[in-house]
């Protein structure tokens, strides 16, 4: 394998008209990123496209993951003070920096990132935390973990990209290392509201590779109701070549800047 193993896919679901997630995958710098935008029809589409498209723009001029997130949510903000998109639209975000054996992820709201290991006895782990409400009484023991799954509540976000009662979003941040066969998950709530963690795992597990298993993920959402958009990403650790090669690339980069 000489670059870096992913595989990308969005799907508007079934109950929507329009799809407000966005998402970019620049493997020859490592990053990768998920959105979800809120705000209704055309407004959540443009928040999310403007937290991508400034997070790619701020991390490739050396900015880190949560200087770049910060400047998203800003942008947000002022593109809602200038008329684009409308007032109040707001915008999830999921994203990761890998370097070397290692990985950073970043988020604000509920869009995930899960690290999946295969073999005799697969391992799905949620690397980030919901910010939000059920997330809040799970932590203070009011509800238990059954209850969190299916809460009524459970689509009230705490933090969002474009929040005008925020001057600066808390970035949640994960640090993690690569080893051999390890998958990272991104993904926008459509697939985490649809499909449970041991679905999601076993999917995973019975995946030849991180086509199928972004492919076959995208259809558990659908077939279990696809109420919401479902943006899915999967990483695979990368390998020597790739890492080079990501190394030649940033190198190139800096000189051309």
């Amino acid at each position: 394998m000489f670059l870096t193993e992913y595989c990308a896919a969005t799907d508007v679901g079934l109950q929507r008209n329009n799809n407000e997630d966005c998402h970019i995958a620049l493997p020859l710098r490592g990053l990768w990123v998920v959105a979800d935008g809120m705000g209704g029809h055309a407004a959540g589409e443009v928040a999310s496209a403007i937290a991508c498209s400034t997070i790619r723009k701020r991390f490739l001029l050396g900015a880190s993951l949560n200087d770049a997130i910060q400047d998203a949510h800003k942008a947000v903000l002022d593109a809602a003070d200038m008329g684009v998109g409308s007032a109040g639209m707001g915008s999830t975000v999921v994203a990761m920096v890998s370097s070397n054996n290692h990985f950073q992820i970043a988020w604000v709201g509920d869009s995930r990132a899960y690290s999946f290991c295969p073999g005799d006895d697969p391992k799905l782990q949620q690397l980030t935390r919901d910010h939000s409400y059920v997330q809040m009484l799970l932590d203070t023991g009011a509800i238990t973990r059954e209850e969190f799954a299916h809460h009524p509540e459970k689509n009230i976000i705490t933090q969002c990209l474009g929040s005008i009662d925020l001057t600066e979003v808390d970035v949640g941040v994960y640090q993690g290392q690569w080893h051999s066969r390890r998958w990272v998950l991104l993904c926008s709530d459509g697939l985490s509201d649809a499909v449970s963690d041991d679905e999601i795992s076993q999917i995973l597990h019975k995946a030849g590779d991180v086509s199928i298993a972004t492919s076959n993920l995208v259809k558990a959402a659908l077939n279990n109701g696809g109420r919401d958009n479902i943006t899915v990403q999967i990483v695979g650790a990368p390998s020597l070549w790739a890492r080079r090669l990501q190394s030649l690339s940033a190198l190139v980069f800096k000189a051309l800047r």
